[in-house]
C-alpha cells in the first residue's frame, strides 16, 4: 500500500453546465469552525470568488471522498 501525503481537508468544487455536464472549478481549503453545509456554501463562494448566483447548481465534495471515487480499477486489474 502506498503512502498518501496528509493534506488539511478541503473541497473540490463543479458547477452544473448545459444539461448533465460538470465543470470543475477547483480545490479550496475547508474553513475550520463552520459546520457542513455552511462549509460546503462557503467552499463554493471562494471557488467562485462570490460570483455564485442563487438557481446556479454547484457540488462541493470532500477531497478526501473525491479521492476515494478516483480509487478505480478494472475488475480484471
Amino acid at each position: 500500500m502506498t503512502e498518501r501525503k496528509q493534506t488539511a481537508p478541503g473541497f473540490v468544487v463543479l458547477r452544473l453546465v448545459e444539461g448533465d455536464s460538470w465543470q470543475l472549478l477547483g480545490e479550496v481549503q475547508r474553513r475550520r469552525g463552520l459546520p457542513a453545509r455552511a462549509a460546503r456554501s462557503q467552499a463554493i463562494l471562494d471557488a467562485t470568488d462570490g460570483a455564485a448566483r442563487p438557481g446556479d447548481v454547484y457540488a462541493a465534495v470532500l477531497r478526501s471522498e473525491w479521492r476515494v471515487a478516483l480509487d478505480w480499477r478494472h475488475p480484471s486489474a
